[in-house]
Order: structure tokens, then C-alpha cells, then sequence
């Protein structure tokens, strides 16, 4: 108190923005959802809401990728600074392996290597928040997005995904809602947080429409081979001819080592429209104002990629699989959830609550949040990815503790359904 008994003002305090920003994020609902967990019920907690599977053994990354990690530390050729971009051995390696199997050939200067996904998220909406401009977003969609564009004042435009067609994009609501301030329009393919994955035709209308409308593809490609449906993966790399893109990518979902943070951004612009926009040089600069991903995970990456054995690979698709057919076929004998769609890629599903068969429960939020205290099983509110009065599941746990969660729901479910008279 000063002399006059006044409480002295000081110039800092809260930001709104980074609250409003928050409140968008998974975590944040995570955390919530933590909140209620009853802490007296002696049952472990069942993390049915975050797609990190690495703690399970059935998802223990290859023993070949903690091998390449130890040799680059051992060898103490990567305790300096990186380079902006990344180190041109890791950005080779990139270019390499996203290059297999596609008709287009990725230049390693076209590689931008990112702490995670998370971190090209940040840097990419960051660049593309010019003043006055929108970016175009889908609902459902992985919230980092949402989050970040808010945080850099982006103005966020949301077009549906359509469950009655396979969770396609609503490419009429695309060409309504785009103008000419809008830069860019996010596909995630397969899709966190539906499960689908989109066919090459889709692809193709996509690229057309956003040609049309002068716009950037972002391709979030993080579980482009996650993929265990009848429905192939196609990059959206194969319409660079079409459309710019920019492909973000990890080795956080294949490799089960998201904590490791190792991403990218790779711009696909063989007729140079980000390079003579500006945009590429634009994007540089904000990297050199960033972070780096750890030099020593650069330092492996060429091994980390080249040398995992394929029986890695196929083991986790397996697990996933019998995972995603459990997680359907239980959520189909549960009378107030309605899953629209088999997943076929990603780790997770979208599901309905049928509110109207429920008692003492009004949305989502209040529905996840009584699962947490009566059941410790933590799902998470489809407001949390766009969509109120939905949830989003993840299968990728256990075989049996995803069994058991599910039981969890189905009893929970059973106790809050409406009596018949």
C-alpha cells in the first residue's frame, strides 16, 4: 500500500488471447478431465484421450531407432547448434523417405525440419498471419491448429467433414467460405480425429478447389503410415502440379517416440508460387527466430529411418488393427454412441452421443467428465476437436485395457440410459 492506503497498479497481467487460445487445446481438456477423476477409486486410469501409445509395451519404438540415438550422442559430432532448417544430412535423409513410393521427387533445400508437428504447426501459423487474413479449417479437426491461429490472430473459418460420406470434405461450404484474404486450408489425411482416410479422387477435388480459390494445401501427413483399411494412403504430394503444398510430418506416430520431437514442413512448390510469393522466405525467417529440433535426433534420423526393420512396422499396424475392430464393434453394442465410420487410419474414432436415451446428462463435457469420476476412464468431449455432443476415442493401447475401457463405458452408459416405463 503507498502513503494514500491505495493498492499500487502494475502493467502486466493476464493475456486474453493466450486464454481464449488455451481453452481450444487437448491438454486443456485433459487436464479438466483429470480434475474429476475420483482419486479414491484404487483402479488405474484408463487414457482413452491422447493419442500417445509409447508407454504400452505392444508399442516400445524398434530397437534399431534407440541404437542410431545412442551412436549420434556417443559420437559427439552433434552436441553444436543446428542450422536453420536442420542439418543437411537429417534433411536428405527426410527428403529420401518421403520421396519412396510417390511420383514426386522432394528436394532436401524443400525440407524444414521442426521440433515435432507441434512445432511446424506453431511456425506455419505464424507465418501466414498477415494482417486480415483467414485460414480455413475442418470440424472436426486436431486442435493444435485451432489453438495456434487464435494465438497469432489468424481468423479461423471452419468447413465440415461429413460423417454420412466417410468424414469427405464439404467442398461446397470450402468454395463459400473461402475470399481473398484467405491463405491457406487444412486437410489431415488419415484423419485425427475421424479415422478416415481420404481416396485419391477426394484428394484430387481438394487440390482443384483450392487451386481454384488461390489458396495453400496444408497436408498434415503425421499418420500417412498408419493405414489399416482397404482405403490406400495417397499423398497430397502427388497434386504439387495442381496446387502448392506444404507437408507436415513426424516420426512421433510410426516410430511410437513422440517425446523425441522430431517433425517437419516440406514445401511442394515445383512452380515456384510459395518461393516468388515470398512465403518461403517468410517462413525461413521464422525459424530463424525458433527453436531447432534436438541436434543429435538430426543426427540419428538417417538410421533412425533407414535401418527400422519392417516386422516393427507391420507388429504395431497389427495391434492397431485388432484395436480399431474392437473399439467399433464394442462401441456398436453401447445404445447411446454411434460411431458413423470404420476407422482405417490414425488412432482414433469419432463417436455420437445420443443424448436424448441419457438421464442427468446435458453434452459432452458433462458426459466425459462423470466417466472420468464414476469409471477413471478419460475419453475425450468432441467440443474439444470441434464437435459438440460427439467423442473422441483412441484404440491405441493394450489390446486388454482398451477391453477394459470399453466395459467401462459400456457399464457407465448402462447406468445414466433413461428407464423405459
Amino acid at each position: 500500500m503507498g502513503e494514500t492506503g491505495e493498492a499500487k497498479r502494475w502493467n502486466f497481467g493476464a493475456n486474453e488471447v493466450v486464454e481464449l487460445s488455451c481453452s481450444q487445446n487437448v491438454r486443456y481438456f485433459l487436464n479438466l478431465l483429470a480434475d474429476n477423476l475420483d482419486r479414491n477409486d484404487t483402479r488405474p486410469v484408463i487414457p482413452l484421450g491422447h493419442g500417445d501409445p509409447s508407454p504400452f509395451p505392444s508399442f516400445r519404438t524398434d530397437p534399431a531407432a534407440v541404437e542410431a540415438v545412442c551412436d549420434a550422442l556417443r559420437s559427439a559430432k552433434f552436441n553444436h547448434y543446428s542450422t536453420t532448417s536442420g542439418l543437411p544430412i537429417a534433411r536428405k535423409a527426410v527428403a529420401e523417405y518421403l520421396s519412396r513410393g510417390i511420383s514426386y521427387q522432394i528436394c532436401p533445400d524443400d525440407v524444414h525440419l521442426t521440433a515435432g508437428c507441434h512445432h511446424a504447426i506453431d511456425v506455419l501459423m505464424s507465418t501466414l498471419a498477415v494482417p486480415g487474413a483467414n485460414i480455413l479449417l475442418p470440424r472436426p479437426s486436431y486442435p493444435m491448429y485451432d489453438s495456434r491461429a487464435a494465438f497469432s490472430q489468424l481468423e479461423i473459418r471452419r468447413y465440415d467433414l461429413l460423417p454420412e460420406k466417410g468424414w469427405e470434405v464439404d467442398l461446397d461450404a470450402v468454395e463459400a467460405l473461402a475470399d481473398d484474404k484467405t491463405a491457406a486450408i487444412l486437410v489431415i489425411n488419415p484423419c485425427n480425429p475421424c479415422g478416415n482416410v481420404f481416396s485419391r479422387q477426394h484428394l484430387q477435388k481438394i487440390a482443384e478447389t483450392a487451386s481454384k480459390l488461390g489458396i495453400l494445401v496444408i497436408a498434415d501427413e503425421v499418420y500417412k503410415n498408419i493405414i489399416f483399411g482397404e482405403t490406400p494412403f495417397v499423398s497430397m504430394a502427388e497434386f504439387a502440379e495442381t496446387v502448392p503444398v506444404m507437408l507436415l510430418g513426424s516420426i512421433s506416430k510410426r516410430w511410437s517416440v513422440p517425446g523425441w520431437r522430431f517433425g517437419w514442413m516440406v514445401t511442394l512448390d515445383p512452380h515456384n508460387i510459395m518461393k516468388d510469393s515470398g512465403l518461403v522466405h517468410s517462413l525461413a525467417n521464422v525459424l530463424n527466430m525458433s527453436t531447432d529440433p534436438t541436434t543429435f535426433i538430426q543426427g540419428a534420423i538417417p538410421d533412425i529411418l533407414g535401418k527400422t526393420k519392417e516386422e516393427f512396422f507391420s507388429s504395431i499396424l497389427e495391434t492397431l488393427r485388432e484395436c480399431s475392430e474392437t473399439c467399433y464393434e464394442e462401441i456398436k453394442k453401447i445404445s447411446c454412441i454411434t460411431c458413423p465410420y470404420k476407422p482405417e487410419g490414425s488412432m482414433f474414432t469419432m463417436a455420437k452421443l445420443e443424448l436424448s436415451v441419457l438421464e442427468d446428462i446435458k453434452d459432452d463435457l458433462e458426459f466425459c467428465c462423470k466417466l472420468a469420476k464414476e469409471e477413471s476412464l478419460i475419453i475425450l468431449p468432441g467440443r474439444s476437436v470441434g464437435l459438440k455432443n460427439w467423442v473422441r476415442i483412441t484404440f491405441a493401447v493394450e489390446p486388454e485395457l482398451l477391453k477394459d475401457g470399453l466395459s467401462r463405458l459400456s457399464k457407465f452408459a448402462q447406468r445414466h440410459t433413461k428407464k423405459q416405463a
